[in-house]
C-alpha cells in the first residue's frame, strides 16, 4: 500500500479551495482536478509499504502543539497547480518532527525539501493566475497516516493512523 503523512483539511477549508477550483474551471483552466475529499497537505510521502505498523509506531514519537494553517497564495510546479500557506513555524516544526521520527525508525520517505502546498490540479493548462487564491484558516490538532488505494483508476485516501497534538 502507498503511504503518506498528511494534515487532513477541515470541511470549511475544502469548501474554500473547491470554490477557487470552480472559478478556475469557469475561466477555462483544464487539467485533472483533485476531488474535494482528496485535498490534503502532505508532510512526508513514504510510498509503498506492505504494512503500516512500523510507520504508525514511528509516528508515536511525534509531539506537536496545535497550530493554525492559513491559506495564502497559489503557485505551480510545472503543470501542477497548488494552494500555499503563510509562513508557519508550527507547520514546519511538525513536518520536521515527522521526518525526524521516520529517520529514527529507518523508514524511507521522499526527501524533497518540504514545501507546504495543497495540490489542486495536475496536468493543468490555461491561465490560472487570473483567479485569486482562496483565503481561510483552520487549527491543526491531528496529523494522519494515510494510505492510497485505487477505485476505478482513481485514488482514494483512507486514514490508517493518527497523532493528536499535545
Amino acid at each position: 500500500m502507498r503511504l503518506f503523512v498528511a494534515v487532513e483539511l477541515s470541511e470549511d477549508m475544502k469548501k474554500k479551495i473547491t470554490g477557487t477550483m470552480h472559478e478556475l474551471k469557469k475561466k477555462g483552466v483544464k487539467g485533472n482536478y483533485v476531488p474535494a475529499q482528496n485535498l490534503h497537505l502532505t508532510l512526508a510521502f513514504i510510498g509503498e509499504r506492505d504494512d503500516p505498523g512500523a510507520v504508525k509506531d514511528a509516528l508515536k514519537a511525534v509531539s506537536f502543539k496545535p497550530f493554525k494553517l492559513s491559506l495564502s497564495d497559489m503557485g505551480s510546479f510545472g503543470n501542477l497547480i497548488w494552494v500555499g500557506m503563510k509562513g508557519n513555524q508550527g507547520l514546519s516544526k511538525t513536518a520536521k518532527g515527522v521526518r525526524d521520527a521516520l529517520d529514527a525508525a529507518s523508514i524511507d520517505y521522499d526527501r524533497k525539501k518540504f514545501t507546504p502546498h495543497i495540490t489542486i490540479i495536475r496536468k493543468a493548462s490555461g491561465n490560472w493566475k487570473q483567479v485569486p487564491a482562496p483565503k481561510g484558516d483552520m487549527m491543526v490538532k491531528k496529523i494522519s497516516l494515510m494510505k492510497t488505494t485505487f477505485r476505478d483508476g482513481k485514488p482514494v485516501y483512507t486514514e490508517v493512523g493518527a497523532v493528536e497534538s499535545d
